[in-house]
């Protein structure tokens, strides 16, 4: 019998690489440099309870302390972005600020490579975050820096009406953040956008681990490796909070990114750019090929570094330089 001829192989979209010096943030971050504890704590009094000072002989909080974690958050969304009212039940996740900041300005500038440099500022531009959380915390930051306007999407009720108090509590964002519920968590994009919407960008921190024990060892590991595992002192498990599926989900990152890469061809035409965090080097490559059969036709891989850590998002499109054209003639015109 003759063999039957095989299939061609799907060409791999063009993957470009960018990456920061190492511990360098964002040029327009607004946290390089050392933070001002005296500006911070009249701002927010409260601060001033949770300040040490480190082995540098420098002001700084225990980060291994949630509760000095999230007042350090509340200080910073004040001081710099004039987010007033920020609160989060306890045990959800608290999120470093600098590293959620520094995301939001690499996604202005992927939407600047395809406007003659310039960032598009202000409603006209709509991100869809997925797994808001009960922080809210991209929207808060995207809002202040670009006026752009945010849909803010998650599986659970409890963290979306934290989300709510948040936005209900600072007027200036009245109108800029809407929040809703994807009522199936076995889907990330189906079942949730509605066919007239349409989004510039989506955004995402997936959850990393398979599971709660996954998550503690981590956690647990994380801590020794900074040489901070007191036999004497008792450690929280997550210094930065977090419930179920802001830090586990079965299959973990790979798992969820696997989803997400197949879902997004299902909205594609709703969609600008999808962007994701992926925390672990070897899944970039596992979503490259996962996009590629997708039929993504380019993919930003995009580099980010806070201090000694290492990260990066993935960026992808399934619309060449012609339709992207069209879609900011069309809708930022």
């Amino acid at each position: 019998m003759p063999q039957s001829p095989k299939r061609p192989r799907k060409p791999t979209p063009a993957a470009v690489k960018t990456a920061p010096a190492k511990g360098e943030l964002h040029p327009r971050n607004r946290h390089k440099g050392h933070y001002d504890f005296p500006a911070l704590i009249e701002v927010s009094p409260e601060l001033g309870d949770f300040v040490i000072t480190n082995p540098y002989g420098k002001p700084s909080i225990d980060f291994a302390d949630p509760a000095a974690v999230k007042v350090f958050n509340r200080a910073l969304l004040r001081q710099y972005y004039g987010i007033q009212h920020w609160d989060i039940p306890e045990g959800y996740l608290c999120p470093p600020i600098p590293g959620r900041a520094d995301y939001l300005h690499n996604l202005a500038d992927l939407l600047a490579s395809d406007n003659d440099g310039l960032i598009p500022r202000g409603e006209r531009i709509r991100a869809l975050d997925i797994g808001v959380g009960a922080n809210c915390i991209y929207p808060l930051i995207g809002h202040c820096e670009y006026a752009w306007h945010f849909l803010g999407a998650d599986i659970a009720a409890a963290a979306l009406d934290s989300a709510r108090a948040i936005v209900e509590g600072n007027p200036q964002l009245s109108g800029a953040i809407e929040l809703r519920q994807q009522a199936n968590a076995e889907q990330i994009f189906v079942g949730l956008l509605r066919s007239e919407e349409y989004f510039e960008l989506t955004l995402c921190n997936p959850p990393f681990h398979t599971s709660a024990a996954e998550a503690s060892s981590g956690s647990t590991r994380k801590w020794r490796n900074l040489g901070k595992l007191d036999p004497k002192r008792k450690l929280p498990v997550l210094n930065f909070g977090g419930q179920a599926a802001e830090l586990w989900c079965p299959g973990g990152e790979a798992g969820f990114l696997k989803r997400m890469a197949s879902e997004s061809t299902q909205v594609a035409g709703q969609v600008l750019w999808f962007s994701s965090l992926v925390s672990k080097v070897s899944n970039v490559e596992l979503l490259q090929g996962w996009l590629t059969r997708a039929g993504a036709v380019e993919v930003r891989i995009l580099g980010m570094s806070q201090g000694q850590k290492q990260s990066r998002l993935v960026a992808w499109t399934f619309k060449d330089g012609e339709a992207r054209g069209a879609w900011r003639r069309e809708r930022w015109s």
